[in-house]
C-alpha cells in the first residue's frame, strides 16, 4: 500500500502492480487514492479503474470528499473506505471492512491523524481504533479477523504514538498521507508491522508527486496550486506484509519498484 499520485500514479499501477501480486502471491491489496485524481482527491472513475486494476480495498484521507462525484460510491461500495473517525451516521460510507481472504477474515480500517490538517477536524484516532475494533470483533464472531491499519497522518510523532495503543491487537499499521517512503520498517515484539509511511506510487522526480517548478511558485507566491502532477521516473512504492493466521505480522517489507514505461498523454 502507498498513495496513488495523479495520472503518473495510476499508470504505474497498471503497469506493475499484475507482475508483483503474481511474484509475492499477495492476497490481498490496498491501494490508497487519496491524491490519484490530480494529486489531490479521488475521483469516481478513478475509484473504479483501481479497483479493476486489482485493488482489493481502495483507501482516502483528508482528501476524501474533495471530489464531488466520489460522495455518492461511498455508500455503495465496501471496498472504498474514508476515514473511520468521521462522524458516524453523518459522513457517508465507512471507515472500516471485513474482507475473506482465504481462511481467515481480514480486516481493513482507516483512520486520520489529528494534527496539521486544518480543513478536517476529526474524532481522536485512539478512540477511533478501539471503537472500530470492537464493532468488527463483534461482526466477525467468532472469528478473530486480522487487523490492517491504513493511518493517513502527518506527523510521525502521531504515527507511533498509535502505534504504541495498537500495539500487539493489529497486525499492521501502515502510515500514509506523507508521500515519501520512510526507512523505519519493523515488526514488534507483540507483532504488529509498522512503517510511518509506505511512500507513493507515479513521480518519483517531484514534490509529493506533484510539478517541482509549479510547487516552488506556490511557496513563493503563497497562492494554492495543484494543478499539475509530475510524470518523470515512474515508481511504485508501498509495502509487503506477512500476516500469519493467528493474526501476529511475520514480516514487512518496503518496495521501490521502477517503471521503465514512459507516461505518454
Amino acid at each position: 500500500m502507498a498513495e496513488l499520485v495523479g495520472k503518473a500514479g495510476v499508470f504505474t499501477l497498471r503497469k506493475l502492480l499484475p507482475a508483483l501480486v503474481a511474484e509475492r502471491r499477495v492476497d490481498h491489496v490496498v491501494v490508497c487514492g487519496d491524491g490519484a485524481t490530480g494529486g489531490s482527491g479521488l475521483g469516481k472513475q478513478h475509484a473504479g479503474y483501481l479497483r479493476k486494476l486489482g485493488a482489493g480495498t481502495v483507501t482516502t484521507g483528508d482528501g476524501a470528499f474533495i471530489k464531488k462525484d466520489i460522495v455518492e460510491l461511498f455508500p455503495t461500495s465496501p471496498w472504498l473506505l474514508r476515514p473511520a473517525n468521521y462522524p458516524e451516521g453523518e459522513a457517508p460510507g465507512k471507515g472500516w471492512r471485513l474482507v475473506r481472504v482465504g481462511p481467515v477474515l481480514l480486516g481493513v480500517m482507516v483512520l486520520q491523524g489529528q494534527a496539521g490538517f486544518s480543513r478536517t477536524h476529526l474524532e481522536n484516532p485512539l478512540r477511533a481504533f478501539d471503537a472500530v475494533l470492537e464493532r468488527m470483533r463483534a461482526e466477525a464472531a467468532p472469528a478473530r479477523p486480522l487487523v490492517f491499519v491504513d493511518f493517513h497522518a502527518s506527523t510521525t510523532a502521531e504515527k507511533r504514538t498509535l502505534l504504541a495503543h495498537v500495539d500487539g491487537r493489529a497486525a499492521a499499521l501502515i502510515g500514509s498521507h506523507g508521500r515519501v517512503q520512510t526507512a523505519d520498517a519493523l515488526v514488534s515484539a507483540a507483532g504488529t508491522a509498522f512503517v510511518s509511511d509506505a511512500g507513493r506510487t507515479g513521480s518519483r522526480d517531484s514534490v509529493g508527486g506533484l510539478d517541482p517548478a509549479m510547487r516552488v511558485a506556490e511557496y513563493l507566491t503563497g497562492v494554492p496550486n495543484w494543478a499539475k502532477d509530475a510524470d518523470g521516473s515512474l515508481e511504485l512504492q508501498g509495502c509487503v506484509v506477512e500476516i500469519e493466521d493467528s493474526g501476529r505480522a511475520r514480516s514487512i517489507e518496503t518496495l521501490r519498484l521502477p517503471c521503465a514505461e514512459v507516461l505518454r498523454d
